[in-house]
């Protein structure tokens, strides 16, 4: 099949092309993202490939389907980026990737946990300038706090169990609890119970019109003062403007993110040179218990791996006529969480 490819850097190419050796599609990469203005690229393509920050709403689903376009594959889990109605009513399928690394995503959450509370990031800047005071880097014993954790697939299943090793008291919230986590003694709460008790609250849940801004002023209240608060799902699960009032005010202690909710203007380019207008963005790095990596958590060899090969495995399943078990839709989305 004759595939645009959006959205790409040098490691995209290079997974996906080693791994078409199996497929022999035609792939051809593009650097935009794909948008109502770059729509002229994927012209004479039957499918295009593309990835979280590409805008594919309903103006530049028409236009790709008027010029013959038939598939999309995302090369993520996350695919509130297509308006899937849209899709249908175009004839247009649209195939993701559900799973290509949880390990990878809960490691670096983790890593962000153990990052903001021992201020490693700063203590390697610090010693770089000959200067090895410990003052400010206090920390705590991670063993025995009580961590909550909003969403338990896969990636928040795997947070669990490695938080369990540190000792960790557990808490979860989940429309549908994970039996896994149940059987390592995560106790399953009311977002209002988990919101008042923990000393982390990580989330890992998917960005649905339920869920946007599920962090925000009402429920930063509810939580304990100095809480920390990581996010390596989806930005706007969190009101930007309320979490900077609430590290203003102490009520957030820590702050790790790996996602932003304005970060498809950012995030994945080389922007060192570039005077950076977001305002809200430039705000949350003056706190100095704020971390922030660019959509990193998912970047490892292995997760790329994974990406490259169900994307193009997705791609021949419906170039063959084969059912695509990765195959998402409007419909599905709505059977799925209504249970």
């Amino acid at each position: 099949m004759k595939v645009a490819v959006f959205n790409t850097k040098s490691y995209d190419r290079n997974f996906l092309e080693t791994t078409n050796a199996n497929y022999n599609h035609d792939l051809v990469f593009f650097e935009p993202r794909l948008t109502q203005e770059t729509t002229a690229l994927a012209v004479g393509f039957s499918a295009v490939c593309v990835f979280i920050n590409d805008q594919l709403d309903k103006t530049t689903l028409r236009v790709l389907a008027a010029q013959g376009t038939k598939l999309i594959a995302t090369r993520s889990a996350g695919f509130n980026h297509i308006d899937l109605n849209a899709a249908a009513e175009f004839g247009i399928t649209v195939v993701r990737v559900p799973a290509y690394s949880p390990y990878a995503v809960a490691e670096h959450t983790v890593g962000l946990i153990l990052t903001l509370n021992r201020k490693i990031h700063r203590a390697y800047n610090r010693v770089r300038e000959g200067n090895f005071s410990l003052d400010g880097f206090m920390g705590f014993d991670l063993h025995g706090r009580t961590v909550g954790i909003i969403g338990t697939g896969k990636i928040g299943f795997l947070v669990a169990q490695i938080l369990h090793g540190f000792g960790c008291q557990l808490l979860a919230y989940d429309l549908y609890p994970n039996p896994d986590c149940e059987a390592l003694g995560v106790k399953y709460v009311d977002l209002q119970e988990l919101f008042a008790t923990s000393d982390i609250i990580s989330l890992h849940c998917p960005l649905t019109p339920q869920t946007r801004h599920l962090i925000n002023a009402q429920s930063l209240a509810q939580m304990k003062s100095g809480v920390m608060l990581i996010n390596t799902s989806r930005g706007a699960l969190i009101d930007t403007q309320a979490v900077i009032d609430a590290l203003k005010s102490r009520k957030i202690g820590y702050l790790g993110l790996d996602v932003y909710e304005q970060e498809s203007n950012l995030f994945f380019e080389d922007l060192s040179t570039e005077v950076i207008e977001d305002d809200v963005f430039q705000r949350l790095l003056t706190f100095p218990n704020v971390l922030i990596t660019g959509h990193q958590a998912f970047f490892t060899e292995d997760a790329l791996q994974n990406i490259a090969q169900t994307t193009l495995s997705n791609i021949s399943d419906v170039e063959s006529g084969r059912p695509c078990p990765n195959e998402v839709s409007a419909q599905r989305v709505v059977a799925t969480k209504s249970g």
